[in-house]
């Protein structure tokens, strides 16, 4: 045989070879992924897949990958386009085994075991961390009692207008009044302190230029301001009620006088009697009782009531209260304090 014909051979004799490593190599490859996909000699390795609002479908495909539930998460996106080109993966947490098929998958993947569905939370201006943990629990969004107990603490946010927060063994709740009051998209069954981190983001946003030059101005902090506005937040019935009001607080503050304000009392008691606060904690946001400000705010207040304080008129009002017909009145002195009370009655 000439050597011509001899390297021919070889040539042959290995090309031969390579296509049957190749070709078994494939059914090989084909194996692995027809049993991957029908869900068939694969172990039992369970795995908890969360899908979050803002995860994409290559993300989910990659996750699903190295938790060993898909063998390839190429493979497993083309299967759900060309099988469910319509398929939508669903907010929540699953528990998958990597046995199941890509059929069980499917199904599976649109009843979470635990939902992380997106609903709409109103917290309205006014509402105090004891009612926004009421409402979250109510909607699905986290337990009320791990709500409370992540607002005791302000250690963790980064926020640098939180360092105005006192250490003060006091404050019942150190997040309240930063909490603000917005229309929220929130998923279910979440961290309390994601939901926290959202409402002191617009908080954030919200903290503006006018703030910060009237607490220079008055040689306040942004935690006294929000105080004071929490208080006038929940004497008021509007906003140019809340100006006067504001401005009666100023001048107690200013005047070394005690606020007295009675919807102080009503958190305190609150605090004391619902939330297991003690007794000196609620003598210090109780106003009859304590000197100046409450140890903290008592609410979380709107940017309208924030600026109703920053534009409160000088006045030399001490005194106000609100008739039976809810019309508030301002007085300079108690006698004159008390003769619109005879005027206008504030009680039958």
């Amino acid at each position: 045989m000439s050597k011509k014909k001899k390297s021919n051979a070889v040539v042959l004799v290995l090309a031969l070879v390579l296509i049957g490593v190749v070709g078994a190599f494939g059914f090989k490859f084909y194996s692995v992924i027809s049993d991957d996909i029908n869900g068939k000699n694969q172990s039992s390795t369970e795995y908890n897949l969360v899908i979050e609002k803002s995860d994409f479908e290559t993300e989910v495909a990659a996750t699903l990958t190295e938790g060993g539930i898909v063998v390839n998460g190429l493979v497993w996106q083309n299967w759900t386009s060309s099988h469910y080109p319509e398929f939508v993966y669903i907010n929540g947490e699953y528990t998958l085994t990597a046995d199941m098929s890509y059929e069980e998958i499917v199904a599976k993947l649109q009843q979470p075991d635990v939902s992380h569905k997106t609903v709409k939370v109103a917290i309205p201006e006014g509402y105090n961390v004891m009612q926004i943990a009421r409402t979250l629990e109510e909607n699905g969004i986290c337990k009320a009692k791990d709500f409370l107990k992540e607002c005791k603490s302000s250690d963790g946010y980064d926020y640098e207008w939180l360092k105005d927060i006192p250490d003060d063994k006091n404050i019942a709740y150190r997040l309240e009044g930063f909490l603000f009051p917005a229309t929220y998209d929130l998923p279910q069954n979440c961290e309390a302190k994601n939901v926290i981190i959202a409402m002191l983001d617009a908080f954030d946003d919200n903290y503006s230029g006018a703030m910060r030059d009237f607490c220079k101005k008055n040689g306040m902090t942004l935690f006294e301001l929000i105080t004071l506005a929490s208080i006038v937040q929940e004497e008021a019935f509007d906003n140019t009620s809340a100006e006067n009001i504001a401005s009666v607080f100023i001048n107690r503050l200013n005047n070394g006088t005690k606020l007295q304000s009675d919807v102080t009392y009503f958190y305190a008691r609150d605090l004391r009697d619902e939330q297991g606060f003690s007794q000196k904690v609620y003598d210090a946001y109780y106003t009859y009782r304590c000197e100046g400000l409450p140890a903290g705010p008592i609410t979380n207040s709107g940017v309208s009531i924030i600026n109703a304080v920053i534009n409160a008129p000088k006045t030399d009002y001490l005194y106000f209260y609100s008739d039976l017909n809810k019309e508030f009145h301002f007085a300079k002195t108690y006698d004159e304090f008390l003769e619109l009370q005879k005027k206008y009655p504030w009680k039958e």
